[in-house]
C-alpha cells in the first residue's frame, strides 16, 4: 500500500432524474479536502462509478470561496475531473486511504457502486482510511467488510441530515437520504445542533462530515490521526 496516494470519489450524475434540474459534484467538498491533503504532501486521484466525466453542480458555483475558484479555474485539476478513472482500472494497494465527496449527484450513482464498495474494504481491510462528506457519506452505507459486516456498525459516523435535506427542498427527489442509509448500515449517526455548521467525526480510520462546511475539518482530522499514528 502506498503511503501518499489518496483516492477521491466523484460522481457521474449531472441532473436529478425525475427533476429538470442540474446536479453533480459540490465543489467545496472536493477541493477543500484537496487542497488540504495536497499541501501536507499527498497524491490525489480521482475516481467515479463510471469513470470519465464529472460534472459540477452550479450552485456549488454561487458564492464559492476563493479556494474553489483557484481550482475551478485550474486546468490541470478540471482536466482530471473530466477524466476521472473507473473502479474497474484502481488497484486498491496504491491507496492508503479513500475519500467520498458530496453533491446530490452521488445519491444516485454512489450506493450502488460495488467497485467503489470493493475498492474500500480493502483499503481499509489493509489498515487504511476511508473518509467522507456531506451526501458522500451515502458511499460508505454499503461497504461491507471481509467479515460481511457493514463498515459503518456500531462506529461513530456523520453526513447530510434529513434537516438540511428538508430546508434545501430535496428529500422528495432522491431514493434515500444519507442519514437515513447511515443508520440503516448501523452506523452510530450524529450531527452538528445548528444546520450547516461545520460539523466531522472520527472513529478509528473512518472520518466523516456533516454539510458542505466540513470538508476541511474532515481533511483536519484526518492529517491529525496521521500524526498521531506516525508518533505512536
Amino acid at each position: 500500500m502506498s503511503a501518499q496516494k489518496i483516492l477521491v470519489v466523484v460522481t457521474n450524475t449531472g441532473k436529478y432524474p425525475t427533476l429538470p434540474k442540474a446536479t453533480g459534484l459540490w465543489l467545496s467538498e472536493a477541493v477543500h479536502f484537496v487542497d488540504k491533503v495536497t499541501k501536507a504532501g499527498y497524491k490525489i486521484d480521482y475516481v467515479s462509478p463510471l469513470g470519465g466525466y464529472t460534472p459540477i453542480d452550479p450552485n456549488s458555483l454561487a458564492g464559492a470561496d476563493e479556494i474553489s475558484f483557484k481550482y475551478y479555474q485550474d486546468r490541470d485539476f478540471v482536466d482530471k475531473l473530466g477524466t476521472t478513472l473507473k473502479p474497474s482500472e484502481i488497484n486498491p494497494e496504491d491507496y492508503f486511504a479513500i475519500y467520498f465527496t458530496g453533491g446530490h449527484g452521488v445519491v444516485f450513482d454512489f450506493p450502488n457502486s460495488k467497485g467503489l464498495q470493493e475498492i474500500s474494504s480493502k483499503i481499509y481491510d489493509k489498515g487504511g482510511y476511508v473518509t467522507a462528506v456531506c451526501h458522500g457519506s451515502v458511499g460508505l452505507a454499503n461497504i461491507k467488510l471481509p467479515s460481511g459486516e457493514y463498515l459503518v456498525k456500531g462506529k461513530k459516523v456523520t453526513g447530510f441530515s434529513n434537516s438540511e435535506e428538508q430546508e434545501v427542498k430535496l428529500q422528495d427527489a432522491i431514493p434515500t437520504s444519507t442519514e437515513d442509509a447511515l443508520k440503516e448500515s448501523g452506523g452510530l449517526y450524529s450531527k452538528a445542533n445548528v444546520n450547516w455548521e461545520s460539523f466531522a467525526v472520527a472513529d478509528g480510520r473512518l472520518i466523516s462530515g456533516e454539510n458542505p462546511a466540513s470538508a476541511g475539518e474532515v481533511a483536519d482530522k484526518f492529517l491529525a490521526s496521521l500524526k498521531l499514528n506516525k508518533t505512536k
